[in-house]
């Protein structure tokens, strides 16, 4: 695993946004895991997400794109901060964009988008925290597809939690990438997650005991990919 891997997983729990117990999903689901990247509030954690997410953008897709676009509106800081430490680290201008829920009907930047216009022939990679079942992706593709003739390059989330998607046979992901046709990657997936963290201790508590561990296997025996 990749040094940087390692420590956004650190990250996550020292921030507390990667939390271990019994949590009520969206779905309904139980798990014993919950991510929120809302949990990321203070200017050192937002500058140190934003260059995680550059490192994986950047290991995974390369430099040949033009745009971030994070929907709204977890996505919105994503964009910025990643766009930020694009800069900073690679030395490449990359500009954010991303959707209104409600259309501005006033202003110099009235319309459905933040920040940057869709331009004809960009390459865009869309930036969101965590995919569980995909929805998010059915809203936000047609607006950037119909914004302007570009191509989604691909996504990237920060932690793949590894779990079906809505078809029942393949992880979320999976079935954007079969749906919309782009490529699909997290920063860490829950293996990487586990890995890292079982009978390891950080900030000198273990995090993953042998008892988690267990809830994290049942869960996946019951909605992993078989």
């Amino acid at each position: 695993m990749e040094q940087y891997k390692k420590e956004f997983i650190d990250f996550m729990v020292e921030s507390k946004v990667l939390k271990f117990g019994s949590f009520t999903l969206k779905s309904g689901r139980q798990s014993p895991f919950f991510m929120n990247a809302g949990g990321y509030v203070t200017g050192s954690q937002l500058k140190k997400l934003g260059e995680y997410y550059a490192k994986a953008i950047h290991n995974t897709y390369g430099d040949d794109f033009d745009v971030l676009f994070g929907p709204a509106y977890k996505g919105i800081p994503l964009a910025v901060v990643t766009a930020m430490a694009y800069s900073e680290l690679y030395g490449k201008e990359v500009r954010y964009c991303s959707d209104r829920k409600e259309e501005k009907d006033h202003g110099a930047d009235k319309g459905s988008f933040l920040g940057s216009k869709l331009q004809d022939g960009d390459r865009v990679i869309m930036i969101e925290d965590v995919t569980t079942s995909g929805k998010s992706m059915e809203e936000t593709v047609p607006k950037v597809k119909g914004a302007a003739d570009v191509t989604i390059v691909g996504l990237m989330v920060s932690l793949n939690r590894m779990e079906v998607g809505k078809g029942g046979e393949k992880v979320a992901l999976d079935e954007v990438k079969d749906l919309y046709g782009f490529d699909t990657a997290a920063i860490v997936d829950m293996n990487d997650v586990v890995e890292a963290l079982w009978n390891k201790e950080v900030n000198g508590e273990v995090v993953i005991d042998d008892t988690i561990k267990a809830a994290i296997d049942a869960y996946y025996e019951q909605y992993g990919v078989k």
